[in-house]
């Protein structure tokens, strides 16, 4: 904690004297400096295939969290929410294929970028093709989330945002603050978030014989109503020392807190019924989280370079779950479930690199890190027909220990063709022990080699991308402890879970091909595909032990992926000399599947999205004072077949996002914005089907659009 409160000393300290540098500044020249469209662009020009999304993009829609910003980016879908985890996807891919990094290290399990305010970030690097810098548990792709570094000139920004659906309504706060002084800088952003909502849910459940005969239908309504309040902070400081060296110390802390009482009542037409037709969860969840860098960068004699880091990380979890249960009034069920878990560690990093041989950019570097988690559940069942009180204490311990190294070179081949070649070992140990199972250690390595290539063709703008690879996707802790976690009601479609200790890191090879044009200035046409083959495929496996449904994550052979993205955005003057200042902007994903050991059709890799697209425009008045635009976004989901008994279905989903920024003056702004404008349902379907017959349950949220204004002061 020392650290950000050195961040909140300065802040509190360069605001009481705001004119501190003055004298200074007013003798300084001023220097305008206008960029070139020949100059250096990372997406163009890299070898190592990336798109960059800077802080204007960014705030562009006014959104509170990082999750909304990252489902307008091209190749990148969104789901889940409404009190539930949020996914984060490239390719389509569900299930932690997409890796997400945070300051370009994997983000600690308990963060979630959500409580991530988007005025913290300098930028967000899509990387469609792993590099062996970075961890190669990035089947999918990886997205890197970049906090604000440079501090260009003083800020003190203040906004305030106040939202509104039919299901809920939000108040928001940002307050960003940044100076320099000499060699001394630091940048604050402190967020404060609280959303109240009402989601309701329509359930259907419907069973058949072998015959097709309806023999079961039950209608449920599902209601969560709650609060949910984020507070994060995020000091930066950094010193240039004497020598020319960087010292850095970047700092997260946030808090969570999250309470809601969720009913669910049913009512059975025909068939059997449920244990309980009335249910209710009554839920106080807090999560703490810090985390704190510090970063040195030594410059070498012959323009090498060292840059180190050493990270803190701790994260407490606690949960207080009050379940109860009725049939026909009568209470049948109340238990009482309160976890505490508690995770800390750290991380290592270096990465030296040097200009060994004119034309080679050759670097190498380690990546280390070690993990505690300690998890307490105690569970407690009450009696209410007679019989005894129960009780189920657990705790587990789990030690994660990772090292990688790596070594790559960018080697500029000919002017027009430069090439990147990396190799990447990583090795994870796990170790958990717990009441109720044997010691479990799980060991697994992985070699990754990478190569990428960049062939600018000659006499044109054009140019082709080329990317081999071999990624990995290791199992969560969580997924490898068999620990039983109990569903209410307990059918095939709502099961028990628990973890399987013999799980195995899923391997992937990997082969990008991409072309794109440049014919302007911030112009670009692009088309890309890919093809990934999977070994030891992760996939729900479902059990029926002891009378009770058991869902647990097996591997179950081998899996192919493959994908089309298609890109275009320019400016309208790129193709109308007349035009206004119209930015437009639209991408389109189209993305196949199988998996071996399932039978077809629809035997997609699980959670896979088999379509998505974005359509968007953005106008900027002469004056720069009015800024307005949109977003369009379509998901097609469709069939998907887990495995022989079970299946999934999901509706297509629209969005339409549209905001209007008008600045008063320089310093004051108002933003309104529409989000999820079209307001559609969102409907999720599951079966199983067996030699008996089958059972399906669905799921329809109603949709709602969100109202949002804002203020911003430049102070």
């Amino acid at each position: 904690m020392s650290l950000a409160a050195a961040a909140v000393a300065s802040a509190l300290n360069a605001w009481a004297a705001p004119a501190l540098l003055k004298d200074e500044k007013t003798s300084i020249q001023k220097v305008e400096v206008t960029a070139s469209g020949a100059g250096y662009d990372a997406r163009r020009d890299d070898t190592a295939s990336k798109i960059i999304v800077g802080s204007e993009e960014i705030l562009r829609y006014g959104d509170s969290n990082v999750a909304d910003v990252l489902k307008r980016l091209p190749g990148v879908t969104v789901t889940g929410g409404r009190g539930g985890a949020v996914d984060i996807r490239l390719r389509g891919l569900g299930s932690g294929y997409t890796q997400i990094l945070l300051n370009g290290e994997r983000a600690p399990a308990g963060f979630a970028v959500d409580q991530l305010s988007p005025d913290a970030i300098e930028r967000v690097e899509i990387m469609r093709a792993a590099s062996a810098e970075f961890s190669t548990q990035a089947i999918a792709g990886t997205i890197n989330i970049v906090l604000k570094k440079a501090v260009r000139s003083a800020q003190r920004e203040l906004k305030a945002t106040a939202g509104r659906g039919n299901d809920f309504s939000q108040a928001n706060g940002v307050f960003t603050l940044s100076d320099k002084e000499g060699n001394f800088s630091y940048s604050s952003v402190l967020s404060m978030n609280r959303l109240n909502f009402h989601w309701l849910k329509l359930i259907d459940d419907n069973g058949a014989d072998a015959a097709g005969r309806a023999r079961l239908l039950r209608h449920a309504e599902s209601n969560d109503v709650g609060r949910l309040e984020n507070l994060s902070l995020a000091p930066r400081l950094n010193w240039t020392l004497a020598n020319g060296d960087t010292l850095t110390s970047q700092n997260l802390i946030a808090s969570n807190r999250y309470r809601f009482v969720g009913t669910v009542d049913t009512a059975t037409v025909f068939g059997a019924p449920q244990e309980f037709d009335a249910t209710a969860n009554d839920l106080h969840q807090r999560n703490d989280y810090y985390r704190t860098d510090l970063n040195w960068v030594h410059k070498l004699a012959g323009g090498g370079k060292l840059d180190t880091k050493l990270g803190l990380n701790a994260n407490r979890l606690s949960n207080g779950t009050r379940q109860t249960g009725s049939s026909h009034a009568v209470p049948g069920l109340d238990r009482q479930v309160d976890t505490l878990s508690k995770e800390r560690g750290y991380t290592f990093t270096g990465k030296y690199s040097t200009p060994l041989v004119p034309g080679h950019a050759l670097s190498m570097g380690w990546d280390g890190a070690d993990s505690r988690r300690d998890d307490t559940r105690l569970q407690r069942e009450v009696p209410l027909a007679g019989g005894r009180a129960s009780t189920m204490d657990e705790d587990f311990s789990a030690d994660v220990r990772r090292l990688a190294l790596y070594a790559q070179d960018e080697w500029d081949f000919t002017p027009r063709l430069s090439i990147y070649a990396g190799l990447r070992w990583e090795g994870l140990q796990t170790d958990s022990h717990g009441a109720g199972f044997d010691p479990v250690r799980n060991r697994s390595s992985v070699l990754s080699p990478v190569f990428q290539g960049l062939w600018k063709i000659p006499d044109s703008k054009d140019q082709v991308r080329l990317a081999l690879t071999r990624t990995y996707k290791a199992p969560a802790t969580t997924m490898l402890i068999p620990r039983r976690f109990l569903a209410v009601n307990n059918t095939q479609n709502t099961p028990d879970q628990r973890g399987n200790p013999a799980l195995k890191p899923e391997l992937a090879l990997g082969l990008d091909l991409a072309y794109e044009h440049y014919w302007s200035e911030s112009a670009l046409l692009s088309a890309s595909g890919f093809v990934r083959k999977v070994s030891d495929y992760t996939r729900p496996g479902l059990l029926l032990e002891e009378g009770r449904w058991v869902q647990t994550s097996v591997n179950d052979g081998k899996a192919v992926a493959r994908g089309l993205e298609l890109e275009a955005k320019f400016p309208l003057k790129a193709v109308m000399q007349t035009a206004h200042a119209l930015d437009l902007r639209a991408s389109v994903s189209r993305n196949w599947s199988r998996v071996d050991a399932v039978p077809g059709p629809y035997n997609r890799l699980n959670q896979q999205l088999p379509l998505t697209a974005t359509l968007g425009a953005d106008y900027k008045s002469a004056d720069g004072a009015l800024t307005a635009g949109g977003s369009f976004i379509f998901k097609r989901g469709g069939v998907m077949r887990i495995s022989t008994e079970q299946s999934s279905f999901v509706t297509a989903k629209r969005d339409l996002d549209v905001y209007l920024l008008y600045k008063f003056t320089p310093k004051h702004a108002l933003r309104l914005s529409i989000v999820s404008a079209l307001a559609e349902d969102w409907l999720e379907e599951y079966t199983y089907t067996d030699a008996r017959g089958s059972l399906r349950r669905n799921s329809l949220a109603p949709g709602a659009a969100q109202f949002r204004a804002g203020l911003e002061w430049k102070l």
